[in-house]
């Protein structure tokens, strides 16, 4: 397993990490197989959108914010209840095929960590399964 440390830099946004997959996949040198990426925080989360248009991004943010709003009627005392529910919706973790030794992506697609209580330092874990990396 590989982790890769993120650092965000606002309440809310999306750091593309496809590279980072892309690395740990070539290092562990498989040709077929699975990747999974997961997040061990409860306030983030990992997904899978476009990378062409920087708007698509802006689009979730604000959606996920319409969704659960930061500043609402939220019980947790932490005030980060709207994180919690935006990395619930969006899921922990996504898995990648690898075909040839690349990530099966689609044209526009890249792996996204999703911030939603920063800014932090983050940790990803990527495992290539019987490879160690």
């Amino acid at each position: 397993m590989r982790t890769v440390l993120v650092q965000t830099h606002s309440r809310a946004e999306f750091v593309d990490i496809t590279a980072h997959v892309r690395d740990a996949v070539r290092e562990a040198g498989i040709q077929q197989g699975i990747c999974t990426v997961f997040c061990p925080h409860t306030t983030a989360a990992i997904t899978i959108n476009e990378n062409a248009d920087p708007d698509v991004v802006i689009d979730l943010l604000n959606g996920l914010e319409r969704i659960a709003p930061y500043r609402a009627n939220w019980r947790h005392s932490e005030g980060n209840s709207d994180a919690h529910l935006k990395s619930s919706l969006l899921g922990a973790s996504a898995q990648v095929l690898v075909e040839n030794g690349a990530l099966v992506l689609g044209t526009w697609q890249s792996i996204y960590f999703c911030e939603f209580d920063g800014p932090r330092h983050r940790q990803v874990h990527i495992q290539v399964p019987g490879t160690g990396a």
